[in-house]
């Protein structure tokens, strides 16, 4: 696995991006500034060379001999010193720049003393010119090239420009990618009663234009819902009395057989449309105001209503965590497993867990029947779709409570899935995610 992950967002990687180009051109100023120095230092040194060299030793060659030795230092440079010897042993220059300065000496002094020019090792480019006097002293002349001395400042002002440009890198990309993130955040939030806050418009003209379009599409979509909720609630108040007509009229038919299949079928209608319209106003599941419950107490009163009535349900595990969520739709969403499994599968069993150090709380309801194929898992929570071989469709039932429960689920906010058991049985795993429950300390 590479040491170096690429980040994932885009904040992250546009001001890596941004601060890696910036500190590359930083440096490459750097480099160009050295550079430059150096180059105007050798062109200074060169042109020093040619003047001053001569003068000193023509200097030299005019004092008497004991007193040249008290000359010496007054003579040397920063980067060449004069010495009353013979130089050390050395060869033919080997690079562009020691070329140049054996060039220099031999042209400024050669025209009047002998001299001879020649790279030295233990420094790089370093030249010795040894030149004999007018009375046949040696003197070498030992150039070691340098160049001129970065101010300690420099350095400290790139980093300080790396630094505020660095800052303002990240507070344009923040000022770039916050809306991004916003909209993000905003489109998370919107559940399927679609009441989220609205975006503010407000930021430069490209931003505010789209949380002006997000804004316009979730009141679209908000009107769409609430239009689809009151045609099937006209739909089904409209649709209570010709049932019950028909039901008075099934009552005076005198062929009992007829009036017990007109009468089931005439409840089947009812129910079918109980389940639509109730299905349709789960969307207004979040519309119930959340509030702060102990998980373990809903859980024991739910089980102990089935067990009232008679029902085999039973309770293992526990909780103990205290629990931000909305009451009436968690209790449904139970029911409404809890009711499936009965149905189709006689005892049901709730079990309380850890999500597995994912921070949530995991119900899982569990019944002991067949189970259902792994390829239906996901498509029962289709609405109005039923199983006709793994499930006994003359039990009733109109293909809704799995996708009401779902949807309810949404707005706790859970997850809902279901899956076969491995030891037989069909099991719900509804987990409170992180956001909505508290582990109690």
């Amino acid at each position: 696995m590479s040491l170096l992950r690429w980040p994932r967002t885009m904040f992250l990687r546009i001001t890596l991006i941004l601060l890696a180009g910036l500190a590359l051109a930083q440096g490459l100023t750097y480099v160009f500034i050295v550079s430059e120095r150096d180059e105007a230092a050798f062109g200074l040194m060169m042109g020093y060379l040619e003047r001053d060299v001569a003068s000193s030793v023509a200097l030299l060659d005019r004092l008497p001999a004991n007193e040249r030795p008290q000359w010496l230092a007054r003579l040397d440079r920063r980067s060449y010193r004069f010495e009353l010897r013979e130089g050390d042993p050395g060869h033919k220059p080997d690079s562009a720049l020691s070329q140049r300065i054996a060039d220099v000496f031999e042209t400024a002094i050669g025209k009047a003393y002998p001299v001879h020019a020649y790279a030295v090792p233990g420094h790089e480019d370093r030249v010795q010119a040894q030149v004999q006097l007018g009375d046949g002293k040696p003197v070498t002349i030992d150039l070691r090239p340098s160049s001129l001395p970065i101010s300690p400042w420099l350095p400290a002002v790139l980093a300080v420009q790396l630094a505020l440009l660095g800052a303002c890198t990240w507070y344009a990309v923040r000022l770039a990618t916050r809306p991004l993130a916003r909209l993000a955040a905003a489109s998370n939030r919107l559940g399927p009663d679609l009441n989220t806050d609205h975006l503010p418009e407000d930021g430069p003209l490209e931003v505010a234009q789209a949380a002006r379009a997000f804004n316009a599409m979730q009141a679209r979509i908000g009107g769409y819902m609430t239009e689809r909720t009151h045609i099937l609630a006209a739909i089904s108040h409209d649709l209570q009395t010709p049932i019950t007509r028909m039901r008075m009229r099934a009552d005076m038919l005198d062929d009992p057989v007829q009036r017990d299949k007109m009468n089931r079928d005439l409840a089947e209608m009812q129910t079918l449309v109980r389940d639509g319209i109730a299905y349709a106003r789960t969307l207004h599941g979040a519309a119930e105001l959340p509030c702060r419950l102990d998980l373990d107490s809903l859980l024991e009163s739910v089980v102990q209503d089935y067990r009232d009535s008679g029902q085999d349900v039973t309770l293992a595990g526990r909780a103990n965590c205290a629990v931000t969520t909305r009451p009436q739709a968690l209790k449904r969403i139970l029911n409404n497993l809890v009711d499936n499994g009965l149905k189709y599968a006689g005892p049901v069993a709730l079990t309380v867990a850890s999500d597995g150090g994912g921070g949530g709380v995991a119900i899982i309801v569990r019944d002991f029947g067949a189970g259902i194929p792994d390829q239906q898992l996901d498509k029962v929570f289709e609405p109005f779709y039923r199983l006709e071989t793994s499930r006994n469709r003359d039990t009733g039932g109109t293909g809704l409570g799995l996708a009401i429960a779902r949807q309810l689920a949404t707005t706790l906010p859970a997850t809902l899935e279901l899956n076969n058991h491995a030891e037989g049985g069909l099991q719900a795993r509804l987990v409170l995610t992180e956001a909505s429950n508290t582990m109690q300390k």
